[in-house]
């Protein structure tokens, strides 16, 4: 009895987040031709509803996590808040850059190679990252802008002489404005650019006062930004940007609040996403 007990004292202190059953994640290595290696994760729902498209997000990550060890990359940014209890219904990449800027070609084939061997939903594909993860974004959407439906590039900037295929879809760009590591020039710029065009149109970005290069990498645990890049669909017509969710300095002071920072879930580890 004693035992029933302490079982059900530990369900019921548990959060309704980390009840939640989180799926699974498989390293993909040496699969995609021109590609990178990356970690695959499905939600639990994908299992259980085998006639059902997901969504996609793919989440860069920065310049210190390059390097040829996937292990560096689970431990921060989407997989990292699964892991603390952030619920996100949809298959995520993330992929690790071996060293140099991300190459658009090579993240689009990894995209597309999911796409080719999983449930997607093409109308639904996102894009998130940070710093150099944040370069890679705006490179990348501004390369291939109809693949996506909304994405998000936070502390970046990019590497594109033309830009205004950005301005074809729902595009966040957000930024500190006491970066020294990469300064908010990089982000005004593409910004001004669009700007100039009246390409603007699916355009948000967001000067966050006073914060520096690493302190946005939180964003990446808040329900706002997943919340955000879902309600977008690139079945919708004509396309709108969401202006009415926010992320503000007080979202990200309490970013970790009903998270389990501690005692975090792994995530099963497989061979394959069935």
């Amino acid at each position: 009895m004693k035992k029933l007990l302490a079982i059900l004292f530990l369900f019921l202190t548990i959060t309704p987040m980390a009840q939640a059953q989180i799926g699974k994640v498989a390293a993909i290595k040496g699969k995609v031709d021109n590609g990178y290696n990356f970690w695959l994760y499905a939600p639990q729902a994908y299992a259980d509803q085998p006639q059902r498209d997901f969504p996609l997000v793919l989440y860069l990550h920065g310049q210190a996590l390059c390097g040829r060890s996937l292990r560096a990359v689970d431990r921060y940014y989407t997989l990292d808040a699964i892991k603390m209890g952030r619920e996100i219904n949809a298959m995520v990449i993330a992929p690790q850059n071996p060293g140099g800027g991300w190459k658009p070609e090579r993240l689009k084939n990894v995209i597309d190679w999911v796409t080719d061997n999983y449930r997607v939903d093409t109308d639904s594909i996102y894009a998130v990252g940070m710093s150099l993860g944040g370069y890679g974004i705006m490179d990348l959407v501004g390369t291939y802008p109809t693949t996506f439906a909304a994405a998000i590039a936070v502390a970046g900037g990019t590497t594109l002489t033309d830009v205004q295929p950005m301005g074809e879809l729902p595009l966040w760009i957000i930024h500190g404005t006491a970066d020294r590591a990469v300064p908010i020039s990089k982000s005004k710029a593409v910004v001004e650019a669009l700007k100039r065009e009246d390409n603007d149109d699916l355009l948000r970005y967001t000067w966050l006062p006073g914060v520096n290069h690493g302190r946005p990498a939180r964003i990446f645990y808040l329900k706002q930004m997943y919340d955000w890049l879902f309600s977008h669909s690139r079945a919708s017509e004509p396309q709108v940007v969401n202006r009415d969710i926010s992320i503000t300095l007080d979202d990200i002071a309490g970013t970790y609040r009903g998270l389990n920072s501690r005692n975090k879930t792994p995530i099963p580890q497989v061979n394959d996403i069935e």
